[in-house]
């Protein structure tokens, strides 16, 4: 899945129950990869303006999910975007800077509406040739709590996941008092394992979107990973790193991929109006902002 990954569980006989997650973890990748030519997301992209493709029950939900979020106001969220993507590569040996008119032609293909979901076939049509789509800002969160709904289904009752960032605690931890997961928060601007806060979670998924991930320097000018689908180019905002605590991991990752682009204020703004999704924002400048569900906590 192109990260590291960390499975934690406490259970009487563990070695079978992590062999099967990761199993299924190989599966889900094949399933959801923008970038395995063989996925089975592939073969809906590579039918782009040929033909409508059946895909896997799982499938079908995850794109159905983001096509909402795409095409809702003033989202922020594109599951399109994949030429976009491809064409940055931000994250990839081959990463370049696009020129405008590449960046101008390959927008015309990233309109969401133009993805065409039969529910009674389960099937994905993406009407013109060469759009591409790009379920990385939403894939680990839901395979997350996939994950985290079979380990349910074996009697796991403590776990610890952790996709590359995205992190769900479910139950109680063994130690401590208040038999909580306490996630460390990365400072954006320090060295990686440079906590600037921790946040605790009990049944609960933790998601950061920052702009210290993945970055491209050219001629001086750094660009980083997180693309503004309005415009083709890196967003622009005074957000170095979002925070977002849910219940559902895809959740998390829906909304900070939604807001993530606005200025902090906006952000905070849109999080003390959302129910059950709580943030922390932290500012180029260093400054973190709490959301009122966090602070009353």
């Amino acid at each position: 899945m192109g990260t590291v990954i960390d499975l934690l569980i406490e259970h009487d006989n563990p070695d079978p129950i992590l062999a099967e997650v990761i199993n299924r973890l190989k599966i889900y990748e094949r399933r959801f990869s923008a970038n395995n030519p063989d996925s089975e997301l592939m073969a809906i992209n590579q039918q782009a303006g040929i033909g409508s493709v059946v895909v896997h029950p799982d499938l079908y939900d995850l794109i159905k999910i983001g096509k909402h979020h795409s095409c809702a106001l003033d989202s922020n969220l594109n599951i399109a975007i994949g030429p976009l993507v491809q064409s940055w590569r931000i994250g990839f040996n081959d990463a370049k800077v696009p020129s405008a008119e590449e960046i101008e032609k390959l927008l015309q293909l990233t309109n969401p509406q133009n993805i065409i979901l039969n529910d009674e076939e389960q099937s994905v049509f993406l009407t013109e040739k060469n759009m591409l789509i790009d379920l990385g800002s939403l894939a680990k969160g839901y395979i997350a709590d996939l994950i985290i709904a079979y380990l349910k289904t074996v009697g796991v009752t403590s776990a610890l996941i952790n996709l590359g960032g995205n992190i769900v605690g479910l139950g109680p931890v063994r130690h401590g008092e208040k038999k909580q997961w306490k996630i460390g928060i990365q400072n954006p601007i320090l060295a990686r394992n440079q906590y600037i806060t921790t946040l605790a979670i009990f049944n609960q998924s933790v998601v950061t979107s920052g702009v210290y991930e993945r970055s491209l320097e050219v001629a001086g000018q750094t660009y980083h990973h997180i693309l503004n689908p309005k415009t083709g180019y890196p967003t622009d905002t005074d957000v170095a790193s979002l925070t977002i605590r849910t219940d559902r991991s895809v959740d998390g990752e829906i909304w900070t991929t939604r807001l993530y682009g606005k200025s902090s204020q906006d952000i905070l703004n849109a999080l003390n109006q959302l129910e059950n999704i709580e943030g922390i924002i932290i500012t180029q400048k260093g400054e973190i902002l709490f959301s009122n569900g966090i602070n009353q906590k």
